[in-house]
Parts: C-alpha cells; structure tokens; sequence
C-alpha cells in the first residue's frame, strides 16, 4: 500500500481528486484551510463552494460543456453527481442551490473512509510525498510564493467578478417577464426573468455605468490589471464602446417583449440561484463598482426599480500557472515529478473544466504512487483537449481556456448544421472515451 496522497485545496478541483483516489482504493490527505483562513471571495467552510455563477454551464449533447460532463459522467465524478441533486432550474445549463451543491460534497468527502480531512494551510509545496495542488484562484500568498519559487516563472494574473443577487419578491412584474430564447420556456414558468430595455433606458444605464466609481486596486494589483475574456466586470465592457453591452451580456436576441410583442433594444436576464427559486443572479453582470454605485446604477434596470439585493457583486485576483512551460498533458508539474496540478491554477476555465482536471490529476496521481503509466486523454475528447491546450499554448501568451469545440481535433466530415457538429464531435469523443476506459481498467472507479 502506498503513502497517502497530499491533495492540497479543497475546491471544485481538489474536492475531485481526492474523491477519485479514495474511490480507486488509495488513501487521501485533504488539506483546506478554510474556515480558518478565508479567501476573499469564499463566504464559508464548506468544500467546492462556488463564488461567482451557480451555474456549470451548458448540458446539451451538442454542446462543449455538455459534452465535457458525459465525460466525467463516465469517470464517476463526484462533483455532477452533487449537482445534479442540487440543480435548480436554467434552461439546457446545469445549475445548483450554491450552499446545497457545497454541503453535499462536503459530506460525501468527510464521511469518505479513505479521506483524511485537515483544516489548515499548506505554505510549501511537499517535497517527498506525492501531491495534487488544487488551490485554484485564490491561492495563498505563501503557497503561491512558493509555486514561483519551485517552478522558476512568474504567476500570471487576471481578474474576475462575481455577479450580484436579488430577491425574486423584489422584481417588478409588470415589467420583468419571464422567458427563453427564441420561444423556449416562453411562459411564467420560463427559467429565466427578462428586464427589457428601450434604446433611450439602455443609453441611460450606459451613461451611468461609465460615470460610476469602482472599487480602487491596490498598488500591488495595479502593476498587472488583467482581466478574463470570458468573465468580464460590466463596467470594462461598457468602456470598449456603447454598443458593447448590447452585443454582449445584454443582448436581446430570441427575446420579445410580452407587452410590445417586439424584440427590445437590450435585455438583462436573470437566472434562479437557489432551489427554494427565491434569489436570482444578473446573467454576465460581473461588476466591481463600488457598493453604492451599483445601488444606484443597477436600480436603473427596468424591472429592478426597488430590487433587493443580498449580494453585490466584486472583483477578485485570481491566480493561474504558466501551464505550457509547467505542466504534461498528463497534468504533472514538470520541475517536480511527485507533484499534480489542477483546476483553476492551471489556466482551465468553468466550474466543469476545474473539477475535470482534478478528476484527471486525482487518477494519475495514484497511478504515480503504485508505479503506474500515467494517462493522457486522447485529445479528441474535451478533457484531454482541455489539458492539452493548456500545456501547449504558447507560454507567451497564455490565456484561461473553456471547454468549446474548437480546441477538439476537426472532423473528418464536418456537418454544415452547427446542432449535427457539435453532436458528431460528441459522438467520436464518447467513442474514444470508452475505447480508452476499455483498455485501461484502473480508470474505472469502485
């Protein structure tokens, strides 16, 4: 019997692998050091708390997301599993009751009989034993200190922001209507709540927003401002031009207006945060203004007049490795071989993605400890594509990357209709999967 496993962080990721080594029969040290030390985004103690979205994205067969979680379906994860008995309502995504989805997980990993849960703070990266780092954005300074010391490069920075909350009691109504796009869900039980914008109220919230004060970064953060792509703060967006926000987060296409019957000039939607189906979250409203300012500014969204709000939004850093120069497709960290990386430090993006390369990390983490092959996923699948990605971008412009379709091999034949691609992509990556889990029998989990 080996030495147990050192799973450092007890996110999405780190909660992952822990339970994918304790399921393949090796024992495992959790190390989390909430709530003892608090993140600034973390609220409690609980594993695989989520910060930003409550949702994991998309779970259609013809979508990267989806796809991505038939595969870690396949793998036994225990973060869908806790999802998925957490889901709340949203359309074809896949999204949970934040403190329900965390206390399952929570659970399952203290009651696991081959985990080991510590509540404290790793400072250094273990020298002997073997070790998944999951600390993902939010790693502590000491241990990130320590990354850059071991892996002799440079953290690299980007920002992102948590969206706010309001109280669905609080949405005006005659106003407000609930809806899907392009006809879906179009009636009051539609998953989504719609504000609808005229040009004249659009231009107005734009004015606002550009004129509102943000929350002032510290000289330390200053010195490298960098903010995700895929999760941008509302206020940066608007700044890139007026239209921005209407092409963007607010755009209003598949949307009509029950009381005009046309399509309005931008749309805020709304998705449901908790399964009680009483708070909802402003869909890709990231924000760092301050606290006020988004009292005022946000009140000037139709429908949220006199909105409630239990949380406003902020910004924080987040924190990922150089992966092309650090990591194999196999997620090992190159200048110290007993050690895994995974989530969101190693530059994979989306709540999925994190706990899949924890999922990856986790496996081969054991198979390192009993002096096995290490696996690398066929990179026609989305997880190994993901890993591949990130350990072969160019190191000099390496960015976070999400689970999409263009990171896959192309196709053979490649369908006209974007619906029949994305299902053919899917049914090759299962295909290799399956081949891949035949042929490799400690893959499976008990």
């Amino acid at each position: 019997m080996c030495d147990p496993i050192l799973v450092i962080g007890g996110g999405l990721a780190g909660a992952e692998a822990a339970w994918q080594i304790a399921q393949r029969g090796g024992q495992v040290r959790l190390y989390e050091m909430r709530p003892h030390k608090m993140t600034p985004a973390h609220t409690s103690g609980y594993l695989a708390e989520l910060v930003c979205s409550n949702s994991l994205g998309a779970d259609q067969e013809d979508k990267a997301p989806g796809l991505l979680k038939r595969e870690m379906r396949l793998l036994g994860s225990l973060i869908l599993r806790c999802a998925e008995q957490a889901a709340v309502p949203a359309g074809g995504a896949l999204a949970v009751d934040r403190e329900a989805f965390a206390r399952a997980v929570t659970q399952h990993i203290e009651s696991h009989p081959n985990i080991t849960l510590i509540r404290e703070e790793v400072t250094h990266l273990p020298e002997d034993a073997v070790a998944v780092v999951a600390t993902g954005p939010l790693t502590s300074d000491a241990l990130a200190q320590d990354i850059a010391r071991v892996g002799g490069s440079e953290h690299l920075y980007f920002w992102d922001a948590i969206a706010p909350i309001v109280t669905v009691d609080s949405i005006d109504f005659s106003i407000a209507f609930r809806a899907g796009r392009y006809g879906r869900n179009q009636s009051e039980d539609g998953d989504y709540i719609n504000c609808p914008l005229t040009r004249e109220e659009y231009e107005a919230f734009v004015d606002a927003l550009l004129n509102a004060e943000t929350i002032a970064l510290r000289d330390f953060e200053l010195k490298d401002e960098r903010f995700f792509e895929g999760c941008l703060p509302i206020e940066v967006l608007a700044r890139r031009g007026r239209d921005a926000l209407a092409f963007g987060p607010m755009r209003p296409v598949g949307i009509r207006d029950p009381r005009t019957g046309k399509r309005p000039y931008a749309v805020v939607q709304l998705r449901q945060d908790n399964i009680a189906g009483t708070l909802y979250n402003l869909v890709g409203f990231q924000t760092n203004l301050k606290f006020p300012e988004q009292d005022r500014v946000l009140r000037l969204i139709p429908g949220l007049q006199q909105a409630e709000f239990v949380r406003y939004g902020q910004m924080h850093r987040n924190t990922f490795i150089n992966s092309p120069m650090l990591l194999e497709p196999t997620l090992q960290f190159k200048p110290r071989r007993t050690l895994f990386f995974a989530g969101q430090i190693t530059g994979v993006e989306g709540y999925a993605g994190n706990a899949a390369t924890g999922l990856l990390a986790g496996i081969n983490a054991l198979r390192f400890a009993r002096g096995e092959p290490l696996i690398t996923l066929p990179q026609t699948t989305m997880l190994g594509a993901l890993c591949h990605y990130v350990t072969h971008a160019d190191p000099k412009h390496f960015q976070p990357m999400k689970a999409n379709f263009g990171i896959l091999p192309p196709l053979d034949h490649l369908p006209r209709d974007k619906r029949l691609r994305g299902l053919a992509y899917t049914e090759r990556a299962l295909r290799d999967l399956h081949a891949a889990l035949s042929a490799l029998e400690t893959l499976q989990p008990a």
